[in-house]
Order: structure tokens, then sequence, then C-alpha cells
């Protein structure tokens, strides 16, 4: 008999890191979107939906018969809000403070899921989750010491950033229970990408924001946003998680924030103060910590 056929251990790292990548472009995106932020974050999974519904079609299915499928309604629900509210904080804070700034504060997601499972399920951290935290907060402080200088709404900006990681800590929350409950990867991201245009439309129009690009090229910068760094992006860390040990997720989660300051100094000139780079530096250690600690 042949052996079962396996992944090379390289491939899943290499699409981890271009994953982290293609996710690191969309505050660029973001940036230079000729529509509202969440508007854009509306084109953001609307123009993602076909494609991670035609995944989901083309996937190969188990010969295993399915077992039956639990109720998920709520939880698919609930997965839809807080993505919703995960894009629409993230893409105001992104036009509001640095791209660098909004990009680490959102990725204190991981800390404030370890919270909410101390406070909701009395899970107690560790010390070394403790002095993760106290590490983060540190570099918060200092990023937005930074803010001051860099313009009148970055104070505001970065404030959205910490809410951006809430929401988005309360969808990962939400995604691993239903992870647990069965649900595949790919069909989860296809529901609660089409929840979340659903959600986000009606949002956008009573903002009033610009809901439609005035050129091809603005078409094709949300064609980016959705089909480079939301689908492509979120189904190769998705795909990759699924042949890497857990301890890897946290190569996605520190590669992003740095890719995403490489592309915006690279491509939108904007510049790291001194300052600024510690500070970062400063959380994504906070943040590594932490995860080592739970």
């Amino acid at each position: 008999m042949k052996p079962a056929a396996t992944v090379s251990s390289s491939l899943p790292l290499a699409a981890l890191i271009a994953g982290a990548t293609c996710i690191a472009l969309s505050p660029i995106w973001v940036r230079v979107s000729e529509t509202g932020p969440t508007a854009s974050a509306f084109w953001r999974v609307a123009l993602a939906v076909p494609a991670l519904w035609l995944l989901v079609a083309l996937a190969p299915r188990s010969a295993a018969p399915d077992a039956p499928a639990p109720p998920l309604g709520r939880l698919l629900i609930a997965a839809g809000i807080a993505f919703a509210g995960d894009l629409a904080l993230w893409h105001t804070s992104i036009k509001l403070t640095s791209v660098a700034n909004s990009t680490v504060l959102a990725n204190l997601a991981s800390i404030f899921v370890t919270l909410a499972a101390w406070v909701v399920w009395r899970v107690r951290p560790s010390a070394l989750f403790l002095a993760g935290l106290a590490t983060a907060l540190a570099g918060v402080g200092t990023l937005v010491r930074t803010s001051l200088d860099f313009s009148p709404t970055a104070l505001a900006g970065d404030a959205l950033g910490v809410a951006t990681a809430m929401f988005y800590a309360w969808y990962l929350l939400s995604v691993k229970l239903l992870r647990d409950r069965g649900a595949k990867v790919l069909r989860l991201m296809a529901v609660t990408s089409s929840i979340t245009a659903a959600i986000l439309l009606p949002i956008a129009l009573a903002t009033g924001e610009t809901m439609l690009p005035a050129t091809g090229p603005g078409w094709a910068k949300l064609l980016g946003l959705a089909l480079i760094s939301h689908a492509a992006g979120q189904g190769l860390i998705a795909w990759a998680f699924a042949h890497l040990p857990a301890s890897f997720s946290s190569v996605s989660l520190l590669f992003q924030p740095v890719m995403a300051a490489v592309f915006a100094w690279s491509l939108l000139g904007e510049p790291l103060a001194p300052l600024q780079i510690a500070g970062g530096l400063v959380v994504l250690a906070g943040i590594w910590l932490a995860r080592r600690g739970t």
C-alpha cells in the first residue's frame, strides 16, 4: 500500500507568509480607495463572496458521510456582526491614523481573546500572559504619544484601532466556537462574509459615504482589497493553519503589521518615527509574550 500523500512542511509556511502579506496590503487599498471607509469594508466582503462560494463548491468533499450539522445560526450571525464591526472600525482607523499604528493596534485582538476567556469563563491567565499584556500596554502608550505629532485625527484613529481589536477578538471567539461545532473553514468564511456584507451595506448607505468609485482604477483597488487581501489572504492562512502547529499562528500575527508598515512607507511615503518603530516593536513583543503564556 502506498503511503498517504503529505504536504511539504515548507509549503504551508510559505502559504502562511503569503497570506499574511496579502492581508498586510489591505490598509493600503483602504487608504487609496475612492469610497468611504465603511463602503470599502462593504465592497471588501461583497466582492469576495462569489469567489468564496465558488471555492466552497470546488472544494473536495470527504468520502465519509457528513454528520448532522448542529444549529449554528446564532453563532454565525454573531460572527458576522463582530466581523462587520471589526472591518468598519478598522477601515475608519486607517483613514485617521498611520497604517502602522492602526494595524499594530488591531493585532491586540489575541490579548482581548484571553481577557474575555478570563472574564467570561474564569480561565485564569498565566504570569507570562500578564507580563506580555503589560509590555503591550507600554508599547501602546508609546504609539499614542507619537500619534499626537502625526495629525489631529490620529489619536481618534488609534482609539478605533483598539476598538477594532475588541471586535476582532469577538469574531475569533465566535469562529472558534463554530469550528468546535464542526463548521468547515471555507464555508464559514463564505457565510460570515455574506452576513457581514448584508450588515455593512445599510450602515454605509446611512453614513452618506461615497459608495461607488468614480474610475476604473477605483474599482480595481476594491477588487484587490476583496480578492487579494480578503479571499486569497484569509484562504491561504486558513489552509496553512490546517497543516502547521498552532504556535505558527504567531508568525502571521507578527508578520502582518511589519509588512503593512513597510508597504505604507514604500507605496504611500508614510514616515516611521524612531519612537513609533520602538513602540510598535514593544507592542509586538508583548503580543508574542502573551500568546506564549496562553
